[in-house]
């Protein structure tokens, strides 16, 4: 049974760092006296979760969905999970949201040791609220984890966590089929020492942020530059893991990209043109073969790519339909001018969880633009995704894909 305490004071948020830093000295020096026999094991427990409930007179006004924008407002609350090599990790806490306490030497600041995942919940038709496939984000976040040098947990566990933060949280649920509430799990190295070495303390922590349409202009085609003098990911590194380290250095890409009046970098790696991923979405290119015959194409997972939970559910769909040829194969630049010369590129959209699908209606490279006529067609492949991973994600078709948060 998760134990509840209830702030009751305007100093609480003083009061609750003030504890998260004394409990931070408190395992230190103590080690595993201060732990769970469940979170000495190597994960922390659900059933050990302590909430600290916001005070009402704390509680923050809730933005209208027609104001949203992506990450820009947050819930009430948060998850903090402490963890240390000594003592394993600690009880998990849902406190009122608060600013992060931490040492000037911490890992996460010099190294990039974080990673961190992509979720949302959704409020269905019905006004259950569900998520969409959370065990793959487990997943991938304990193989990131691995990867980064940082500690791995039961994702049943933390699922269980997040289902209990969002009870807490649900009025910050949209009621309405345009809009969700994301949710970002984070780990980071906070162990305050400047040896290029595991960190040997981490912090698991949850934030909560209501949001609308990912692109303001909707389910509209978007423009890309593809510029093959940019690369994203390489060989042996760190493509396919949902770290931080893979997205600051394209900031400055995209902000190129937006200057010439495009929205998104298509990324390309190698001499060939290898077209790898979209912005931070995977991409699909659908083709006409001929003779009837159609193929929808994907890069596959050679460790360049982020496995993306959204690709996998568009990749399954597609084979569940049988209607067409289902590809996990590289494609090139080359491939992608001669298909379009030819008219036989049909479709072309990105796939992530944050914007879903995202089809693509032109590309710059080099000196030419291809235009792809992907929205141009009576029953679009990308729009049939996305209605499917919608109506799934707000209870309008049933899958074992929507998990209840009750």
């Amino acid at each position: 049974m998760a134990s509840v305490r209830t702030c009751t004071t305007l100093s609480s948020k003083i009061s609750n760092n003030l504890a998260w830093k004394k409990s931070i000295r408190v395992y230190r020096k103590h080690g595993v006296r201060h732990m769970s026999a469940a979170s000495a094991s190597g994960t922390f427990k659900a059933s050990d979760l302590q909430i600290d409930f916001c005070p009402p007179e704390n509680l923050k006004m809730k933005p209208a969905v027609k104001d949203l924008v992506f990450g820009r407002s947050f819930t009430d609350h948060m998850l903090k999970i402490l963890y240390t090599d000594q003592s394993g990790w600690g009880q998990p806490r849902i406190t009122p949201l608060q600013d992060l306490r931490l040492h000037p030497a911490a890992k996460v600041l010099h190294y990039s040791v974080e990673l961190f995942e992509g979720m949302k919940a959704f409020r269905g038709v019905d006004d259950e609220i569900r998520l969409f496939r959370p065990n793959k984000n487990m997943e991938r976040m304990n193989r990131t984890a691995a990867r980064c040098s940082l500690p791995t947990f039961d994702g049943d566990e933390l699922i269980a966590l997040l289902k209990k933060m969002i009870s807490v949280d649900q009025e910050w649920v949209p009621h309405t089929e345009s809009s969700s509430l994301y949710i970002r799990p984070t780990l980071i190295g906070i162990e305050p020492t400047l040896g290029v070495q595991r960190p040997v303390e981490a912090l698991l922590f949850v934030i909560l942020s209501p949001v609308g349409p990912y692109f303001s202009s909707g389910f509209k085609p978007v423009s890309l530059l593809a510029d093959p003098q940019y690369v994203r990911a390489w060989p042996g590194g760190m493509g396919m893991m949902k770290s931080g380290s893979n997205y600051g250095p394209t900031l400055e890409i995209q902000r190129y990209a937006e200057a010439k009046g495009l929205h998104q970098v298509l990324w390309l790696f190698g001499p060939e043109h290898r077209i790898t991923e979209v912005g931070a979405m995977n991409i699909f290119i659908f083709l006409d073969k001929g003779n009837g015959e159609k193929e929808l194409v994907t890069p596959p997972l050679d460790g360049l790519i982020l496995p993306g939970v959204t690709r996998d559910s568009l990749l399954t769909l597609a084979r569940e339909w049988g209607e067409f040829q289902v590809s996990e194969r590289d494609i090139t630049m080359t491939e992608l001018v001669q298909a379009s010369h030819d008219k036989k590129l049909l479709e072309m959209f990105g796939a992530g969880t944050a914007a879903v699908v995202t089809p693509v209606g032109s590309i710059h490279y080099q000196d030419q633009v291809i235009n792809i006529p992907t929205m141009d067609h009576d029953q679009p492949l990308n729009q049939r995704f996305y209605n499917t991973i919608t109506g799934i994600q707000y209870g309008r078709i049933a899958s074992p894909w929507a998990m209840s948060i009750q």
